[in-house]
């Protein structure tokens, strides 16, 4: 833990409207300034208690504080060096080290994501009895998405027309196995806007699961990969997808020690950057589109999905009642803190509902798995897409 970054913290509170745990409990220690104040304690020598240790553990990671903050606080760098203190110094209860095994040596690599795939229909029907043998396990089976056939996408996917640019694609791990439809929707976005779409396939995690979980070893080795393969693919952008794992791209030059080969951007960023040649045809549709955190907050990608969205014609665009209120996905944490995570899911569907919107866009996997888990629990299911299938359906003139 950096004792300046800790001190740049003056405690003014500004962050505490926008912390989901604050909103949710009310409780000092459970808002950014008060684990900030834990940090200094332990950076003055007090050990990491199971007490404190359960204060950081119930941060999202969602830096909704970050963009709040009037001072500047790096409070993304200092909930990740803290997190990885936790897991050098805090001895977790068996149980719990049991259910983060699991997760930890499961989700990080698409392969093995792939055996879930044939038990994904029944997932739903057995979480109530998953529910009893653990409520992590019933999170997941609850959460678990309606899984469409595997799409294979090819090394290369050439651009449709004049060839503007040259450009790397991430398939990530849940967007890979879970949603594969994304992945092709996006490659097909990029290649009618004129891109030549370069999709290497021995691809894997980019470690953004592990930078937000505090495992430093895990996310090293996968990132150091994961730059590798973009590297030799000799692609100088690439372009991703999936919120969380964008931000964690874009911060390789301290993961890695080194700055990588290439730039990170998030699709909407990239094509509002490029600028629009291929023709949008209509799409009659009112859509509510959800900040997630690791797009607004993060990497501060805001304005670029909505002009995006905005420019389809006959789309009408609605905003969502407390927008930069985490969902309660955040990467892991609707697994490990089930319980926090359904009540900030049901927060946001309560939201989503007001809009009266008939599709709901989201720029990150875990946030549609979590808002579409909250809307089946409140009764109001509601279609769920990626920023890039609604682009995609519009520029190939077809119904979503």
């Amino acid at each position: 833990m950096d004792p300046e970054l800790i001190n740049d913290c003056v405690h003014c509170g500004f962050c505490l409207p926008t912390c989901p745990t604050y909103v949710l409990w009310g409780e000092e220690m459970d808002s950014p300034r008060g684990r900030i104040h834990l940090m200094q304690q332990h950076v003055e020598g007090t050990p990491i208690t199971p007490e404190m240790a359960g204060h950081f553990d119930a941060c999202l990671g969602c830096m909704a504080c970050v963009t709040a903050c009037p001072s500047g606080v790096r409070y993304d760098r200092l909930i990740e060096q803290t997190r990885v203190e936790v897991e050098r110094e805090h001895v977790r209860e068996p149980q719990e080290r049991a259910i983060r095994g699991i997760v930890f040596s499961l989700f990080p690599y698409p392969r093995r994501l792939r055996l879930l795939r044939p038990a994904m229909r029944l997932a739903r029907r057995m979480a109530a009895f998953l529910e009893r043998a653990h409520p992590s396990l019933g999170a997941m089976a609850a959460l678990a998405p309606r899984v469409e056939h595997r799409q294979r996408l090819p090394r290369l996917v050439k651009a449709r027309g004049e060839r503007r640019a040259v450009v790397g694609m991430l398939t990530g791990c849940v967007q890979r196995e879970f949603f594969p439809q994304v992945n092709a929707a996006t490659a097909r976005v990029l290649a009618l806007e004129g891109c030549d779409v370069v999709i290497p396939p021995e691809q894997g995690c980019c470690g953004a699961l592990s930078v937000h979980s505090g495992l430093d070893r895990q996310a090293g080795r996968l990132a150091r990969r994961t730059a590798e393969v973009f590297e030799r693919a000799g692609v100088d952008t690439v372009v991703v997808n999936a919120a969380g794992c964008g931000s964690t791209m874009k911060e390789y030059a301290e993961l890695l020690g080194r700055e990588p080969g290439f730039r990170v951007m998030d699709l909407s960023e990239y094509l509002a950057e490029l600028g629009p040649v291929a023709k949008r045809h209509p799409l009659p549709l009112t859509v509510a589109y959800h900040d997630a955190c690791h797009l607004a907050h993060a990497q501060g990608v805001r304005a670029q999905p909505r002009e995006l969205l905005s420019g389809i014609p006959g789309l009408e665009l609605r905003e969502i009642p407390e927008s930069a209120i985490c969902c309660g996905s955040a990467g892991t944490y609707n697994l490990l803190r089930p319980q926090a995570a359904r009540d900030l899911g049901d927060r946001k569907a309560a939201s989503v509902r007001t809009t009266g919107a008939e599709l709901l866009v989201s720029a990150n996997p875990g946030c549609t798995m979590q808002i579409a888990a909250a809307m089946r629990r409140a009764g109001a299911d509601i279609r769920v897409a990626h920023t890039a299938e609604v682009l995609d359906a519009s520029l190939r003139g077809v119904t979503l």
